[in-house]
């Protein structure tokens, strides 16, 4: 049973892909191409011979292909190829050169030279001069022997064309590309490995300077981005409490000081005007008490008394308390109470 390789082999021989067997052959140098294959027990050289391709007999001949392997008939390669010419309608043998001979005549003209001349007695040992028929086949002969090296014989000068070891393909090139790749490579990092001067090194040291002062103009950036960042940030949350205890006081006059307070719309919860409608007591305390200085006592303690007067449980029940809604009454009066005591506990502190 023929191998992998070997089933290779055969298809290049039989689709004559005359590149592809002389790389293949080349890969595999250990590839023996004197197998037989098939019920014929026919090797590769029998094969290119009955399809008559001259290149392809050449490359199995440079590899080693045996002339007198035999196949399961016996017959050689020169069997194959000699049959192959000698086949019913075939014109090989009728093919005439510019001298008008075929091989045809050259065969019948060797078996004529063979054969002895009628009237003239042999002896045996002893050469027959050749008559002037004779010289002039040879010298004709000779002609044509002679045209066919002229036409011919470049290919034989070689050794019926061996593979050329020089011819690459793509495997050949690739690796041949990379091989130079990675040695410039190599040499350009030796070279600067042995540059290693004054000059070099003040270089070097000028670079690493470079990339310090750089880095460090960088942070400095971001640095003064970042403050400027918080600045802005800053700027913003003060314009929103600003914004927050504006609408605070407006609120507060217009529930409890206008003439509106007196109406007899009812009130929700979110009718109330609470500091931060959404936010905890401490958060109401901030919006209240917003742009008050602390370190001034006689009026920071003046607007805390206000807002205590304004929150206070009893004060808030005689302006609001027979507005408020009777679904949202407890929740209103449980923050207002929660708001006092806190107003309370921190005018406590101040005391203190």
């Amino acid at each position: 049973m023929s191998s992998r390789q070997q089933l290779r082999v055969l298809r290049y021989v039989r689709s004559g892909s005359l590149l592809k067997l002389k790389s293949y052959l080349r890969k595999h140098k250990n590839l023996d191409v004197n197998f037989s294959h098939g019920r014929k027990c026919r090797t590769p050289l029998h094969i290119a011979s009955g399809l008559g391709d001259d290149a392809v007999l050449r490359v199995l001949l440079a590899r080693g292909a045996e002339v007198l392997r035999r196949d399961r008939k016996g017959d050689t390669a020169l069997h194959v190829a000699a049959g192959r010419a000698l086949r019913p309608g075939s014109r090989a043998l009728q093919a005439q050169n510019c001298a008008g001979v075929s091989p045809e005549d050259l065969l019948r003209w060797r078996r004529e030279e063979e054969q002895p001349r009628p009237g003239v007695p042999q002896r045996p040992g002893v050469p027959q001069r050749p008559g002037p028929e004779d010289e002039w086949r040879e010298k004709l002969f000779g002609e044509c022997d002679d045209e066919f090296f002229e036409s011919f014989g470049v290919y034989d000068a070689d050794d019926f064309l061996p593979v050329d070891e020089e011819d690459d393909d793509f495997g050949d090139w690739a690796d041949r590309i990379r091989e130079e790749y990675f040695n410039k490579k190599q040499a350009e990092a030796q070279r600067l490995a042995a540059s290693g001067s004054g000059g070099a090194r003040r270089r070097r040291t000028k670079e690493r300077e470079e990339e310090v002062r750089a880095t460090k103009e960088l942070q400095e950036k971001l640095q003064q981005e970042h403050q400027e960042y918080l600045a802005r940030a800053k700027r913003k949350e003060e314009e929103t409490r600003r914004a927050r205890k504006r609408r605070y006081d407006q609120r507060c006059q217009a529930t409890f000081q206008s003439s509106a307070s007196s109406s007899a719309a009812p009130l929700a919860y979110g009718d109330i005007p609470w500091p931060a409608p959404h936010g905890s007591v401490a958060d109401m305390l901030d919006v209240m008490l917003h742009g008050a200085n602390r370190a001034d006592a006689p009026a920071f303690r003046k607007l805390l008394k206000r807002q205590q007067t304004l929150w206070h449980p009893d004060r808030f029940a005689q302006r609001c308390g027979a507005r408020l809604q009777d679904t949202d009454r407890q929740r209103i009066l449980d923050t207002v109470t929660a708001l006092s005591q806190e107003l309370n506990r921190l005018a406590q502190t101040l005391r203190n």
